[in-house]
């Protein structure tokens, strides 16, 4: 999965390339340091696939929903195939769950009751 965000502006911490600094102490961007500053994210859209019936598209964070389990079994990104229909379930780790959050899209978090 992908995506990709435009900026209304030109933010106070982006350097002179667009992008947000970087220290010797932080070798990898997160997504949170990516969106700093940002005033305003549009039209942020992910690319997904469907296993059903194998279509490629491009979909926009009001069209993905994100469940936050206890555990990597239990974290996963649904949206409904626009092609055919089907409701796709994907597992979603670390990045994929910073991505989407970023990125705008619903998250519901689960809870055990133990």
């Amino acid at each position: 999965m992908s995506t990709s965000a435009t900026s209304g502006g030109a933010s106070e911490q982006s350097n002179a390339s667009g992008g947000v600094p970087q220290t010797p102490d932080e070798p990898e961007m997160s997504v949170r340091t990516a969106f700093a500053g940002m005033r305003r994210v549009a039209d942020v859209v992910f690319r997904a696939g469907c296993p059903d019936c194998r279509g490629r598209f491009e979909l926009g964070a009001g069209a993905l929903r994100l469940a936050i389990g206890a555990s990597s079994k239990t974290t996963f990104y649904s949206f409904t195939c626009p092609e055919c229909g089907a409701l796709v379930r994907k597992p979603a780790g670390e990045r994929v769950v910073e991505l989407l959050t970023g990125g705008g899209v619903r998250t519901l978090r689960l809870h055990s009751t133990l």
